[in-house]
């Protein structure tokens, strides 16, 4: 990886932090040659701070690490994209990024679907989920076609809570129904971006 740091008076380029997982951009900081250097040989993000001028390692005095997962250089060599999974708050503040965004993943029913999956592979007593895979699939299916019918009726009506709630509970069996099926939402996904017109 060729970085332009002469780009910069100071020697010092952009270092962008997104969350791996997320894609939350979490902060900014400022990396020079020994401090992209150190951030790569310990896998911890690594800056150099323009107020103490010296390398400081990102949670070396909270406890909140910033693991390096990949770290990829802009068209112009001038900026990095440092993907990371965070092991606390980042701000300084205590917030989850430091533009004051809670740092949530955009792909929420991926993870629920993960989820659901491992109840299915990993079974517990006490979940919900594990009792639907218990009673196959035919109780799979018809809680999906119990939930649908209950939207239904609930789209007739104007309470819009009772509505979001049906809603999401026929989401959940579906995703239930797609794991006893072995079929993955981002497959039913692409059948949807395949019919986009």
């Amino acid at each position: 990886m060729q970085i332009n740091y002469e780009k910069y008076a100071d020697g010092l380029v952009p270092a962008i932090v997104q969350d791996a997982a997320t894609n939350r951009v979490l902060m900014l900081g400022f990396m020079n040659r020994e401090a992209f250097e150190k951030t790569k040989s310990i896998n911890l993000v690594t800056f150099f701070s323009r107020s103490r001028q010296k390398l400081w390692t990102k949670g070396e005095t909270s406890g909140n690490f910033l693991d390096v997962k990949e770290i990829m250089l802009d068209c112009d060599a001038d900026t990095l994209l440092i993907k990371a999974n965070p092991a606390g708050a980042v701000c300084h503040t205590g917030a989850d990024t430091c533009f004051n965004e809670r740092n949530e993943s955009e792909n929420f029913l991926f993870e629920l679907e993960d989820t659901i999956r491992d109840r299915k592979a990993n079974p517990s007593d006490a979940s919900y989920t594990t009792k639907l895979f218990q009673k196959g699939i035919n109780k799979i299916a018809q809680k999906v076609g119990e939930e649908a019918v209950e939207l239904v009726i609930e789209a007739k009506d104007d309470d819009d809570e009772l509505f979001k709630d049906e809603a999401a509970d026929l989401l959940y069996h579906l995703l239930v129904l797609f794991a006893e099926k072995e079929v993955a939402l981002k497959d039913v996904l692409d059948k949807l971006k395949k019919r986009k017109r």
